[in-house]
């Protein structure tokens, strides 16, 4: 909702174009809506489009949740050459292709297969992690060799779209933190022809889909006509998680970390396990924090006097 001082508090689905950095689409937001308090919580490299989540306001303090939810792309590699930065900017122009690969389409997911689960990923040298203190990038290209931090990453699924030589189209779906130019560098060296990343759309993060999500343009013409706050998500329409049911006393002592007990709960939104991530809500439905749950639900009646929250985010 837009308060008193106009200034937004909610989650909104960016349908970031190419050739626009997740900085950039950022700053373009800020202008947009005249608000310093914006962020993203997914890099998305410039030469990739779609769905990017940036957080406004308050929501600026569940970043750390939505930054690691899975992720699903349709990814277009081409075969028969090598990049230095594994995408279409790293392609040297004087390097002749290698003949396109015969391959069938059984032949590609029984290669595919291979990627499935947690597997060991390192970092492209062209990328914004960090290694002490700098940026790779900026070391790369001051000439400046390092070992490649290495990364375990999981892969959902992998799924054959097709192939018409020399390019493979993936759907994926991954953890957070998956390189997918690392991938198709991966995937070339593999084969022996070399490859890199042509094309990236990322459609999903968690449930969020880019179906729903607002270009530039519609951020600008909805925020000047005051409605633009009604196409935010709220906290709990991103965070999918079951939720715990306070007291209208212990509200007033969630922002001061208070230890939560079985008397002070009134009920849960869904069931939930111990260690699990959960909401703590108001009895008015209003998100006060996100923890971890030091019990199941069904065991919080008999744990008196015990702690059964342990605070990771206070939202209220």
């Amino acid at each position: 909702m837009v308060g008193r001082d106009k200034q937004y508090n909610g989650v909104l689905l960016f349908n970031k174009p190419i050739g626009v950095s997740s900085h950039e689409a950022v700053l373009d937001i800020r202008r947009s809506v005249n608000q310093r308090r914006v962020g993203h919580t997914g890099t998305l490299d410039p030469q990739a489009e779609g769905l990017l989540v940036i957080c406004l306001g308050k929501a600026t303090k569940i970043t750390q949740f939505l930054s690691a939810l899975d992720k699903t792309y349709d990814a277009e590699i081409c075969l028969g050459q090598r990049s230095s930065t594994y995408d279409s900017e790293g392609i040297d122009i004087n390097q002749a292709p290698l003949p396109a690969l015969e391959m069938t389409d059984n032949e590609i997911r029984d290669l595919l297969d291979g990627y499935r689960g947690k597997i060991k990923q390192k970092v492209p040298a062209y990328s914004a992690v960090r290694v002490g203190g700098q940026h790779l990038y900026r070391l790369t290209r001051s000439g400046i060799s390092v070992e490649l931090p290495e990364r375990e990453i999981e892969i959902k699924e992998i799924q054959l779209l097709g192939y018409r030589k020399p390019h493979l189209q993936l759907r994926i779906t991954c953890s957070g933190g998956t390189y997918i130019r690392s991938l198709a560098h991966d995937l070339g060296e593999k084969l022996g022809c070399g490859a890199y990343l042509s094309r990236l759309r990322r459609t999903v993060v968690g449930e969020l889909n880019v179906k729903h999500a607002l270009d530039l343009v519609e951020v600008k013409r909805y925020h000047k006509a005051d409605i633009l706050h009604k196409h935010l998500l709220s906290y709990d329409a991103v965070l999918g998680y079951s939720a715990i049911i306070i007291s209208d006393d212990f509200k007033k002592y969630v922002a001061s970390g208070k230890t939560l007990t079985s008397m002070d709960v009134v009920g849960f939104q869904e069931c939930f396990a111990a260690d699990d991530l959960v909401l703590m809500k108001d009895t008015d439905g209003q998100v006060l924090a996100v923890g971890m749950a030091e019990a199941a639900s069904d065991a919080f009646s008999d744990a008196q006097g015990q702690k059964l929250f342990r605070y990771i985010r206070v939202l209220s």
